[in-house]
Order: C-alpha cells, then sequence, then structure tokens
C-alpha cells in the first residue's frame, strides 16, 4: 500500500534506522536539529498529521488532540505512556503504539547494577578515590554480600524475572509480588508472597512495576516502615510509584541502606535536591534502555507501529 500521502510527524530527533525505514514510506517531518520543535512550526504540524512518532516528552491530551483532526495514530518510543491521554485518545479513535519487550534485558542490566552498587558501594568507593579519600587512608566502610540474601521483586512482569535471572547468578533467593501469581514462578526459580511477607522479609527490593492508579505511591512512609532494617531499594520503573520524602526519610535515618535510582520523582532530578546530599543513594538520570541496540530496537518498533497502523494492519504492541 503507498502511504505518500500520509504526514507521519515527529517531536524531536529520530535514530537513523527509524528515519530510513519511513522516509521512502510517508512523508516525514521531523525535527532533527538540537532543542523543541518551534510552536508555529509545531501547530501547522499537527494540523495535518496523520500519524505521530512521539519521543516521549510531550503530553499528548485532549489540548493536543484538538489540534489534530487528522491523527490516526500516536506510536510512543517507549513502554511507559504516562505522558498520554488514553481515554481521550481512545474518544477521537486515535490508535497508540509503544514498544515493549526490547528494552526487557537492557533494563534488567541496569538493575542489577543498581543492586551490586547498593551492595558494594561502587559509586560511593569510586567518588572516595577521586575526592583523595583512599590516599589519605581514609575508610570507605563495608558493603554486604548479595549471596545467601533475600531479593523482593515487586512487579514480576518480564523485566522482574530478567532481573530475577540475573540475580540468581549472585547466589540470591527471589521473592515476588504481583498482581496475580505467575503460573511458571517455580520454573523461574522464584516464590510468590504477599505484600507485607515481601516488605517484611527482603534484604533487598527491586521495583519493577508500571505506573497505574494502584501503583502511584505505593512506597510511603508505611511500606518503608514495614521493611527490614538495613534493606537496599532499586527502583527502574517509575519516579512516581515512590514518594520522594519517605524514601528521603528512610536513607536519612538508615532504615533504607542504600538506593539505586534510575528514576525520580520529579524527574529530571534538580542537582540541588536533597536526595543528592546523602551518601547512600546512586541515581542514574533514567538511562535504563540507553544502548544503542536497545534504542535502535525501540525507534525500529515505532516506526513499525506507525506504517501498520495507517496500513489497517495490527501493531506490534497496542495499548488500549
Amino acid at each position: 500500500m503507498d502511504l505518500k500521502d500520509k504526514i507521519v510527524i515527529c517531536n524531536g530527533k529520530i535514530r537513523p534506522v527509524a528515519l530510513e525505514y519511513l522516509q521512502d514510506k510517508v512523508t516525514l517531518k521531523s525535527w532533527q536539529q538540537r532543542g523543541r520543535v518551534p510552536e508555529e512550526q509545531w501547530e501547522e504540524w499537527l494540523q495535518e498529521a496523520d500519524a505521530l512518532y512521539s519521543t516521549g516528552n510531550i503530553r499528548i491530551d485532549e489540548t493536543l488532540l484538538q489540534k489534530a483532526p487528522k491523527l490516526q495514530v500516536v506510536a510512543q518510543a517507549s513502554v511507559g505512556y504516562d505522558n498520554i491521554d488514553v481515554e481521550a485518545c481512545n474518544a477521537h479513535n486515535v490508535k497508540i503504539g509503544n514498544t515493549p519487550g526490547v528494552l526487557v534485558n537492557a533494563v534488567a542490566d541496569i538493575a542489577y547494577g543498581l543492586l551490586i552498587d547498593t551492595a558494594r558501594n561502587i559509586v560511593r568507593g569510586h567518588l572516595h578515590t577521586k575526592n583523595g579519600l583512599w590516599g589519605e587512608r581514609k575508610a570507605l566502610g563495608l558493603g554486604v554480600d548479595l549471596y545467601n540474601k533475600t531479593l523482593g521483586i515487586v512487579g514480576f512482569g518480564d523485566i522482574g524475572s530478567a532481573i530475577a535471572k540475573r540475580a540468581q547468578a549472585s547466589g540470591m533467593r527471589i521473592i515476588y509480588h504481583n498482581r496475580n501469581r505467575r503460573l511458571n514462578d517455580a520454573a523461574l526459580g522464584a516464590r510468590y508472597v504477599s505484600w507485607e511477607e515481601l516488605l517484611q522479609t527482603s534484604d533487598f527490593i527491586a521495583v519493577a512495576v508500571t505506573l497505574n492508579p494502584s501503583t502511584r505511591g505505593m512506597f510511603d512512609e508505611a511500606a518503608f516502615a514495614a521493611m527490614k532494617d538495613g534493606v537496599r531499594f532499586v527502583n527502574i520503573s517509575r519516579g512516581k510509584v515512590v514518594d520522594t520524602d519517605a524514601l528521603y526519610n528512610a536513607l536519612k535515618s538508615g532504615k533504607v541502606a542504600a538506593a539505586g535510582l534510575d528514576v525520580t520523582e520529579p524527574e529530571p532530578l534538580p542537582g540541588d535536591h536533597p536526595l543528592l546530599t546523602l551518601p547512600n543513594i546512586t541515581v542514574t538520570p533514567h538511562i535504563a534502555s540507553a544502548t544503542e541496540e536497545t534504542r535502535d530496537e525501540m525507534a525500529l518498533v515505532t516506526a513499525q507501529n506507525i506504517i501498520a497502523a495507517l496500513s489497517g494492519q495490527p501493531m506490534l504492541a497496542q495499548v488500549k
């Protein structure tokens, strides 16, 4: 099917693999320069757009949809879509695509890396050396083993189970809590437990849930209070799953011995944020999917979602 009359717009840079895929199939209008699309240009593009390739840094809601009367599909180059008003898109018969699956291993690697860092002070040790404290014979302090410890994973989908495989290589016991128990959890070497048991018995907790009304703010003061003293905490899901003030208090008091975050609330986290004054936290700038291979695959799936939707075919991944 010839789709050259279809106009696809993008609010940011498109990776070359997706750019090449789209250019000979549709009429593509993409802002490949630094910074944001000029507002006047963006408004003009929305008026004529059949599809929107979203890089995830704009709000797609009723206000935007009113400006895009021809829009048929929004394809986002990420798994998360909390910037998209799904109900508004459904009301306008606009399909939504995302990219689950392709970033599982990259995200699990970051989670496992942060897990090790909370145990062994890798980033803190680097700063200790860089600041000359090792040369001054100042002690860094001891870490803890992963071996024979219990890792509680909250959200045991593809990413959660991939984290479990990596943790098992370190000899950790795996428990998990999910909305529903997985039928294959025994084969994955994991044991389903209640929310309360996970909080009370985990030496390490890794969060891999999606953001929805039931998970927003689930790690609050009460949740941290229920945890074991000296627990290590890792979040690679969404920042809004965690009450930032509650985490700060738990870290400051020592209830949480260390934390590793790839996502925060707010995001991006300001350099002067109180969390960053604490010595027992490592924060990375939402880089879980930031590998060349993963970003290329995410971009290509986004482009393929657009072409499928405009052709009247099922998308590779659709949010409903």
